[in-house]
This record gives structure tokens, sequence and C-alpha cells, in this order.
């Protein structure tokens, strides 16, 4: 025999195990929205830091590289939880979760790429001073693309009523 648990707080979990357990709330959709902005923020200030008066050299060096590439790792995370905000107390469909699959894999082709003197994927060697290079920025581009891609997978859509009769 199976007893079920009596607590409270694990019924509404009980009762369909299919359940999605997120939950539309406004509060997450907002910190979801900020931190996204901030993320772009900090985007903007590896990526041109002269727009804010900060640029001191003409080559993209690790510091600039760290601080766009943490800016896109808060970009898709608040992205994320603003988008599975916005699905209400309805399940995520296959094609959002397939996107969420392509957030992560966007942005790890971004990261590996931004980062790939450091991680020593490329043939220059550590006399020279490391640079964001071409192949890297187009590594990089891909990278938000399909993160992009897959934000638009995510977003919540309305079914449309059938219209038979």
């Amino acid at each position: 025999m199976s007893e079920t648990p009596s607590t409270p707080f694990l019924q509404p979990y009980m009762d369909s195990p299919t359940q999605d357990i997120r939950l539309y709330s406004r509060r997450r959709v907002r910190n979801g929205l900020i931190s996204t902005f901030v993320g772009f923020f900090l985007f903007l200030l590896g990526a041109r830091p002269s727009i804010f008066g900060l640029d001191r050299s003409p080559v993209i060096g690790f510091v600039q590289i760290a601080v766009f590439t943490i800016g896109l790792t808060i970009i898709c995370a608040g992205g994320y939880a603003t988008l599975t905000g916005l699905w209400k107390k309805r399940p995520m469909s296959i094609i959002a979760d397939i996107g969420t699959r392509l957030v992560a894999t966007g942005y790890a082709i971004s990261f590996f790429c931004g980062l790939a003197d450091y991680f020593g994927f490329t043939r220059q060697h550590f006399p020279s001073s490391p640079s964001f290079g071409p192949l890297q920025s187009v590594g990089y581009l891909l990278g938000q693309i399909i993160i992009s891609v897959g934000f638009l997978m995510m977003l919540p859509y309305k079914s449309r009523p059938n219209k038979s009769g």
C-alpha cells in the first residue's frame, strides 16, 4: 500500500505529476527584465567602453571580453526568467523547451568563442597578448543569433480556437 502525504503544501504537486511548477509572477518578470537591462549595460560596457569614456586601449583585451561575457550571462538568465514567467500557469511547450536549450547552446558557443585565446583554442601563443580576433567575433555573433532564436521560440503563444462548424 502506498500512503499519500497529508502535508498541505505537497498536495498540489501530488494531484498531477506532469503539472509544471513554473508560476506566473509579476515580480519574476520584473526582476528578469531588470537583470536583462543590467546585463545589457555590462555588455555595452565591455564591448564599447568608449561610450562611457573608459576606452584606454586600441585592442580588446581580457577584461573587456570578460565583462561583455558576464553581461551576456546576465542577459540570458534575465531573459530566461522573464520568458518563463510569461507562461503563467500553463506548461511550456516543446518548442519553448527547445528554445531554452538553444539559449544555453548559443551562450556556450559565445563563451568559448570569446575566451578561445585563453582556453588555448587559437594559434596565438602567450608571448603575444591575446586579443579578440575576427574569427572569434564571428563565432560570438553566431552564438548570439542562436540565443535570440531560442528566446523567440520561448515566447508564449495563444492557441487559435478551432473554427469547425
